[in-house]
Order: structure tokens, then sequence, then C-alpha cells
């Protein structure tokens, strides 16, 4: 496989079909976890971005994924962080992630920025897909920033698909934008740099509602505010985001009661602590990673009550549903939920 990760858009080997490059269930680690990984190429692709390209300690395949999949990090401090695969789904041997140095956040990025090179080992817990690219007639993509890591391979199964497309990408400066010599002589792709042209009007790049288009973005969170703004005419479903960091919570609403089903635990959940917290102080293991709502492994069952929906991963339907719920952010609207635990 080329170590270039757009480089030969355009064309896939074998012009495979967009719904072959889906994997219905949103957990697609099909070996145990935890899956250690050896960096094997480390490379500076903007300023402030360094890829990692990751392969199997034991020289084995690695799981399938499908575009808008992210893995799940073990780093130190018990700390979990989640990055968007960006290479290609076809390739078994290499997995490849861009991280960002972010020193305002809580030390991932940082910690693999100054701690790791070729050779290191990482342990993969979760590999899963909250983001899966759906077939559509026609695709516009919005990336912002880092936020053009899981369109990389979006756009490729698109043109694989022989679906017509278009990309606007943003960023601080052109220098700070990764994948940049990848996109910026396709005529389909857009790029503003903030300190160039400022801000784009994302109104008008858009242009009239369709109901043949999905949009697909990643960004900050200004970014994608704006842009569900810009998309409050379209057709409901239309626009698909992926975001860096669930929304602030509003105030919390007070003591409620959860049932865990299959334990036959009865706990309260108090004004400052999770649901997550409650389930495991209870004695019940339960699975999770970024606890923060962006990652999806906490995702429980709701067999009775009305949770209070705080995650970025359920889609507007998945929320009105009421069928699931992110434990380690979501609460109960009322007094009272029954959860398969």
């Amino acid at each position: 496989m080329p170590t270039s990760s757009v480089g030969t858009l355009g064309r896939a080997d074998d012009m495979q079909d967009l719904q072959r490059l889906r994997t219905a269930p949103l957990d697609v680690l099909t070996v145990e976890a935890p899956l250690l990984l050896v960096v094997r190429r480390r490379e500076e692709i903007a300023d402030g971005v360094v890829r990692f390209h990751l392969g199997r300690a034991d020289g084995e395949r690695l799981p399938e994924w499908s575009p808008g999949t992210h893995i799940s990090l073990q780093l130190p401090s018990d700390v979990q962080r989640q990055y968007s695969l960006c290479g290609e789904p076809s390739d078994a041997e290499t997995w490849s992630i861009a991280v960002q140095r972010d020193q305002s956040s809580r030390g991932g990025s940082v910690w693999l920025h100054d701690h790791v090179a070729p050779g290191a080992e990482l342990e993969v817990t979760h590999v899963r897909n909250n983001f899966e690219l759906e077939v559509a007639q026609k695709y516009i993509f919005v990336a912002g920033g880092i936020g053009i890591t899981p369109l990389v391979s979006m756009v490729r199964a698109a043109r694989a698909a022989g679906a017509p497309w278009r990309m606007l990408y943003g960023g601080r400066s052109r220098t700070s934008m990764a994948f940049l010599n990848d996109f910026s002589a396709r005529a389909e792709v857009e790029i503003r740099a903030e300190d160039e042209c400022g801000r784009p009007d994302l109104v008008g790049y858009l242009g009239e509602p369709r109901s043949d288009t999905l949009i697909y973005a990643c960004g900050p969170e200004g970014m994608l505010d704006a842009l569900r703004e810009a998309t409050s005419d379209w057709p409901a479903g239309s626009l698909r985001v992926e975001r860096f960091t669930a929304p602030e919570a509003g105030e919390e609403a007070g003591s409620f009661v959860v049932e865990l089903a299959q334990s036959k635990k009865e706990l309260e959940v108090g004004p400052e602590q999770s649901i997550l917290d409650a389930v495991r102080a209870s004695g019940v293991d339960a699975m999770s990673s970024c606890e923060e709502g962006t990652c999806g492994t906490c995702e429980t069952r709701v067999l009775a009550g009305v949770p209070e929906h705080r995650d970025v991963v359920l889609s507007e339907a998945d929320r009105a549903s009421n069928r699931y719920m992110m434990i380690c952010v979501s609460r109960c609207r009322g007094e009272r939920l029954v959860l398969d635990l």
C-alpha cells in the first residue's frame, strides 16, 4: 500500500461498491482486546500534526474497518483517547492515525508526539464506527482542521463507488492543514485557509437543499454549530457530524434511580455522579473508553424510562427512540431508568 494517504485517490484497484466498505455493527474489532500494535513509521504531515503508521506486533492481519472508524488507544495514567483511521480500509497490514498536538488537552496528543517513536508499542482497546458512510447519490464533505482525518477514507470510498462528491476543507493556515497536498490539486476540493480568506460562507457553499445528498462533517464545535444552522432547511438526516468533544453539560437535574435488569440491582445516581460510576460502584462491570460521550463504547440498552441524552454519538433518530444511551454522560429525564445490565 502507498504510504501517502490520498495520493492514489481517484481509482480504487477494483472499483468496489461502496456498500462493501460498510460494516453493520458499531464495534468491528474481530480479535480479542487489547490489540497490541507497533509503530512502523511516524511522519510530520503538517505543523503540529504527526501521522503514525501502525501494524500488529505479531505480524498477523489487522481487523477489517470501514470509513469513519476510530480506534481507542490506551495511554499512560489510564488515559484512553480516540483517533480516526485515515488510511486504506483494504490494507490489512497497516492502520494510520493523524494526531494534532494540543497543549490544552488532557495530555494524550502531547504524550504521543513527545514519546512515541518507531518501534513503540500501543494498545488498542476498541475499534468502533459511529460515523459510518452511508450510501447516497451525492456527497458533500466539510472538514475543519484535524477533522479531515475521518473524511480521508470517505472521499476514497465515494470515488470508488463512482458517486459525485465535493469537499470544503478549512483550517487556520495552510501549513497547519494535514493531507493538504493530497487534496489541493483536486477540482472537487475548495481549500479555505482562515489567515488568507477568512471563514467560509457555508450557506453559499452548500447551495440549495437536496434530497439526494448527504453531508459529512468533522471539525471544531463552532463550525459544526454553523453547519447545523446552514442546513436547517435541508431534509432531516442530511447532515452527519463527528465531534471532537461532547458539549458542556447543563445543570444537573438531581438524583434518580437506575435498575440493572440482568444484575437485579437498584442504584441511586447522585447529582454529581454518572450512571457509569454508580454501576461500577455496585460491582457490575461496564465497558467504557472516553467517558466523555464521544466514543460509543459504553452504549447500553434502555428497557424502561426516558434518557436525557448528552452524548455526541447517537443520531437524532436513535435519540428519539430512547432504545440506547451512553451511560458515561447521559442521565434520566424522570425518576427511574431500567437498563439491560
